[in-house]
């Protein structure tokens, strides 16, 4: 494949209770420059368990958290991100969810995009993150 991926899976395993079968990744480094990555919420990526059930900013840190640690697997880190994304179910989660992203993201200036929709993937998910970033030496 052109591009690398990380931390790939397959989603009859991530809702087992859905009859769905995608393959899929947590993040696409493409022809070594720039990294996509996939809307992370507050979810374990190794047990796949929900974090902070009911809490839009204990989510939100789970899910940088899960940005950064992607990023870094892909060669990049959270001062590269161009865009990040975030999708909330609620209005009134943009406050603690945007004061928690701002903690991960002071200083960086990246473009941002707000989405309030319907719903996510699973009920207990609040809030969804997802980022394009670059990978340093390949930008220089």
């Amino acid at each position: 494949m052109a591009h690398q991926r990380i931390r790939k899976f397959n989603t009859k395993d991530t809702y087992p209770e859905q009859k769905i079968d995608n393959d899929l990744c947590q993040a696409v480094v493409a022809k070594g420059s720039m990294v996509f990555v996939r809307g992370q919420i507050g979810q374990d990526l190794e047990t796949r368990e929900s974090v902070a059930i009911g809490d839009p900013a204990g989510q939100t840190e789970r899910a940088m958290a899960n940005v950064k640690m992607l990023l870094e697997e892909a060669g990049s880190h959270l001062d590269h991100i161009c865009k990040i994304t975030i999708y909330l179910v609620d209005p009134r989660y943009r406050e603690p969810v945007y004061r928690t992203v701002g903690k991960w993201l002071n200083g960086v200036f990246p473009v941002s995009t707000g989405l309030v929709i319907s719903a996510l993937a699973r009920p207990e998910w609040l809030v969804e993150i997802d980022v394009i970033a670059v990978i340093p030496e390949a930008v220089s």
